[in-house]
């Protein structure tokens, strides 16, 4: 256990100097920010002592503690400035959390107004939730058998460069690439009309497709078509799997099924609502299919950007947005949601079983980019799926008993569980915010959120006896 207690040492004392960094360039917040890095590094500080050399005793039991308490700890740590600076606790951990799983719901209201130092601290947020995801999903996901993660592993092993068959090696290439895209999507913004720290904040919180904005009307503050067509393209690339950039670079091959499952579902989704927008509402083709590309890959992709009241174009896309909530991007990328890989393989069991029907003796094996996928991958998908749908419920019923109506209570839930961030609805969608619901609520929607980023059976394993007694 004592490598558990050093890595969420290292992490804390990691989070301390972030906010020491933010107190030197921020003048108007720097109290706030140098009270809590002081006390931040100096917890950081008495665990990494008191579990130094602990590098050896590592197993996959003790990567489930670890999967966990790093996020949770993660979320209080970056709670602390937002609560020194006057954020209730359960507000300042409510907006934490949701930053630092990258999923984009605030209680906050006049950002307009709001300090550089607090709309940069959350940007940071997510970009540490972006890359600690993808992070987690090469390295111990795929360990601890979550969700047919195990598939995703055989996925990202095809390592055709020497100096890249390590973990370390994978480690840092992913996160060059995502700070490159950072630096990219940053200049392009710039070049946009943003303003240099918009331009920075606002990338950050694109590729980490956490969606996090400096303005009340979120993206829709900027009005520049060219800004609204760059940020699509740049959600997109923080929903694609990182490892499908080390190999387009190593490899120079672009094949991946669940790349081209992705992006053809999400281009179908587009055209069609795009049409029935401007059918619909007379609106222009052009403004309509850029006003439909972004809203609908902000919510596929989890990043939960808006650039407008999409439920105010009629009832069919307010129930299209519902279901996109739960899709996803792709699995290894910055995304929540289900994911595109989990969504491949249950419609092709689905479809296996159909056909069993039809043909009882017949031999039919589901294939994932050309290989043949095990019963025990299968299983986990399922039960991952299963997990989510339970997860969502169960929240959904403790908001529909804490007062919140049916359509609001589930929307919240699903939103919270996917880490898209804007639901459906006057209080929770796209207009509206979380600020106005309970404690209890936002308390839930923060446990939801959690979840939701450890893939639910990570937390689920936890609350077993028989997994603290094989310890």
């Amino acid at each position: 256990m004592n490598v558990v207690v050093f890595v969420n040492g290292a992490v804390i004392l990691f989070m301390a100097v972030l906010m020491a960094l933010d107190a030197a360039l921020f003048p108007a917040t720097a109290e706030t920010f140098a009270t809590a890095a002081i006390l931040s590094g100096s917890v950081g500080l008495f665990l990494v002592i008191v579990a130094r050399g602990a590098q050896a005793n590592f197993d996959r039991l003790h990567a489930f503690i670890m999967t966990s308490v790093v996020w949770l700890l993660s979320a209080l740590c970056g709670a602390l400035p937002l609560w020194f600076w006057g954020l209730t606790g359960v507000d300042a951990v409510f907006e934490a959390m949701s930053g630092i799983t990258t999923t984009g719901a605030t209680v906050m209201t006049g950002l307009d107004a709001t300090p550089r130092g607090i709309l940069f601290w959350r940007a940071v947020l997510q970009l540490l939730g972006g890359v600690g995801f993808v992070v987690t999903a090469m390295a111990l996901l795929p360990m601890l058998r979550v969700g047919g993660m195990q598939l995703y592993r055989t996925e990202s092993s095809e390592k055709g460069e020497k100096e890249l068959s390590t973990a370390t090696g994978y480690a840092l290439a992913t996160l060059a690439i995502y700070l490159g895209l950072v630096f990219l999507a940053t200049v392009t913004y710039w070049a946009g009309g943003m303003g240099g720290f918009d331009a920075l904040t606002h990338a950050m919180t694109t590729l980490s497709t956490g969606g996090y904005s400096n303005y009340d009307a979120s993206f829709g503050h900027f009005t520049q078509p060219f800004l609204h067509w760059a940020a699509t393209l740049f959600m997109i690339a923080g929903a694609l799997p990182f490892t499908w950039y080390i190999r387009l670079f190593t490899r120079k091959t672009a094949r991946s099924e669940q790349v081209a499952g992705f992006l053809k579902s999400i281009s179908l989704v587009i055209l069609g609502l795009a049409f029935w927008l401007s059918v619909s509402r007379e609106v222009p083709p052009l403004e309509a299919l850029r006003l439909v590309a972004f809203n609908v890959v902000s919510v596929v992709t989890t990043t939960g950007y808006a650039t407008t009241d999409y439920l105010l174009w009629g009832p069919v896309f307010a129930v299209a947005f519902f279901l996109l909530t739960a899709v996803g991007g792709c699995t290894g990328s910055t995304a929540g949601g289900a994911k595109a890989m989990r969504w491949i393989i249950l419609f092709r069991s689905l479809g296996n079983r159909i056909r069993s029907i039809g043909h009882p003796h017949g031999i039919f094996v589901i294939r994932y980019n050309g290989r043949a996928v095990s019963d025990d991958v299968v299983a986990g998908v399922m039960s991952f799926l299963f997990f989510y749908a339970l997860t969502v419920g169960l929240v959904a019923m403790a908001l529909d008993f804490d007062g919140l109506d049916n359509a609001t209570a589930l929307s919240a839930s699903l939103t919270a569980v996917a880490n898209v961030g804007p639901g459906v609805g006057p209080i929770v969608g796209p207009a509206g915010n979380f600020a106005t619901l309970s404690d209890f609520a936002k308390s839930m929607l923060a446990f939801a959120m959690y979840a939701g980023r450890l893939e639910m059976l990570t937390l689920f394993v936890l609350l077993m006896p028989s997994f603290w007694r094989a310890l």
